[in-house]
């Protein structure tokens, strides 16, 4: 059986954001436990020059939403960024996983060579599906998603490599 586009991305997604919540919960569990500032936890960042832990889960969240729904041919919904809280942020991260629950294996047929092409600051960027998932919407995905762990683990949290993958 050979992968589809469907499984090498959606599946992907949505077990990655449910590895961040869990992430995340800890990060509120230690917080609590250890006296510390929650609300300091969304403007942390791993060095002064990258966004602080509220935008990567933002991101994340809006790359597997992103090109999800790029390849399946659906419009892309917009999600204010707007979170304050590490509950709106949970919220945002369960609305994404909604989203990709809705999603169908049939929608992604064809999808390896359809055009995806962005509108960068720079200007366009033009990929086949198969190019846009494997070597852009990905990579960025985990970028953001690791970014977050690092930020939380870097203020102390206790997470492992298994927490990383929603097991810890």
């Amino acid at each position: 059986m050979t992968i589809t586009m469907y499984k090498a991305s959606v599946p992907v997604f949505s077990a990655m954001l449910k590895a961040l919540h869990h992430v995340l919960s800890k990060a509120e569990r230690h917080a609590g436990e250890s006296g510390a500032d929650l609300g300091a936890y969304l403007s942390a960042r791993l060095a002064a020059d990258m966004l602080p832990l509220r935008a990567q889960v933002q991101i994340a969240t809006d790359h597997a939403k992103g090109a999800s729904c790029r390849l399946s041919g659906r419009e892309i919904p917009s999600f204010p960024d707007d979170e304050t809280d590490f509950a709106a942020l949970h919220a945002r991260i369960a609305k994404t996983r909604d989203l990709l629950k809705s999603l169908s294996k049939e929608e992604f047929a064809g999808s390896e060579d359809r055009e995806v092409v962005l509108k960068m600051r720079q200007g366009e960027l033009r990929f086949t599906g198969e190019q846009y998932l494997l070597h852009f919407a990905m990579p960025n995905f985990y970028f953001h998603v690791t970014t977050a762990y690092g930020i939380l683990r870097h203020l102390g949290v206790p997470l492992g490599k298994t927490d990383f993958f929603g097991r810890g």
